[in-house]
């Protein structure tokens, strides 16, 4: 059991929302949504038991988060309801490398990289805010012996993220005061 305000020693956050592999499901979700590519067809850049690389006439699309620079200072709240806690929020910049093949990786990259731009796409993944996409970059990719067409290109977008603490409500204070 986590330590509380009232236990003393190290207070631990609760997990925190899109994080890890929950905001790479966020990206993935949103490229599909974009490019109409099927599910499949958007991969995670890096996965423990990656499955078969689409032939070189397929378009897919691998991401992955790459980088989160934290702002450097938090704000913290105490929230008084119930028992009480401190919440943390902290802003993030994300960075996401998108990486697009097949025969129509630039088309595809540009999709991606316009449909960003578009306010009713970036609203579907709220909190999660658009910044900018950095250039396009053509890297032809060498895979058995034959060159995969590939665009590589970094997405830039902001994040609040938000923390518990078991920081309780003060009840009462051992106080004495003296008419002096």
């Amino acid at each position: 059991m986590a330590n509380t305000s009232a236990t003393g020693g190290y207070l631990r956050p609760e997990l925190p929302w899109l994080a890890g592999d929950d905001l790479d499901d966020v990206f993935q979700r949103l490229t599909v949504g974009i490019t109409g590519l099927p599910g499949s067809m958007v991969r995670p850049r890096w996965q423990a038991d990656p499955p078969k690389t689409p032939e070189h006439d397929q378009d897919w699309v691998a991401l992955g988060v790459t980088v989160e620079t934290p702002d450097a200072g938090p704000s913290i709240q105490h929230r008084p309801a119930g028992n009480g806690h401190d919440v943390e929020t902290r802003h993030f910049g994300i960075e996401v490398q998108f990486s697009c093949y097949g025969p129509h990786a630039a088309a595809l990259a540009q999709a991606i990289r316009s449909g960003l731009s578009i306010p009713q796409n970036i609203e579907q993944i709220r909190p999660i805010g658009f910044v900018s996409t950095g250039q396009a970059v053509r890297v032809p990719e060498l895979v058995n012996q034959r060159h995969y067409n590939r665009v590589d290109f970094t997405a830039f977008f902001r994040l609040a993220r938000q923390q518990r603490y078991a920081v309780l409500n003060v009840l009462e204070v051992p106080l004495q005061l003296n008419k002096d």
